[in-house]
């Protein structure tokens, strides 16, 4: 299952963007209202929590600066990583998209595709006002 959030503009250059995406702590501050849980594991760990879903542990697993982040689960059930793709189109302008991807089977797949989906997509729509 492959899932792209919409690209976001954000008025800071591609650097700027990887090093805040870089720093997991960071993630608390783009995650959805609806978060029950945040908690930074590691320096490039953490575990959170959607109220009415599973604690989900991230790691990072791959950093390319200033283009690309891989976050990959960390333990659990579930094995997915979530990309953050950075361009730059012009000096102090950076573009992201996040893509999830993860091999699930059909039944599972069914149940999270909608609240992945949402999710990957309040992470973008917050990433301007955040970063």
């Amino acid at each position: 299952m492959k899932l792209e959030s919409p690209k976001t503009t954000i008025n800071k250059s591609a650097q700027d963007t990887f090093e805040f995406l870089s720093d997991v702590k960071n993630f608390e501050k783009l995650m959805p209202e609806n978060i029950s849980k945040f908690e930074v594991l590691d320096t490039d760990k953490f575990l959170f929590a959607l109220k009415g879903m599973p604690e989900i542990v991230l790691k990072k697993k791959e950093a390319i600066a200033p283009n690309k982040i891989v976050l990959g689960a960390a333990g659990g059930k579930l094995d997915f990583s979530l990309t953050a793709n950075i361009t730059e189109p012009k000096p102090e302008q950076s573009v992201v998209e996040l893509i999830f991807e993860g091999e699930f089977n059909a039944m599972m797949a069914m149940m999270i595709k909608g609240p992945i989906t949402k999710f990957i997509e309040t992470l973008a729509t917050n990433m301007p006002k955040q970063i």
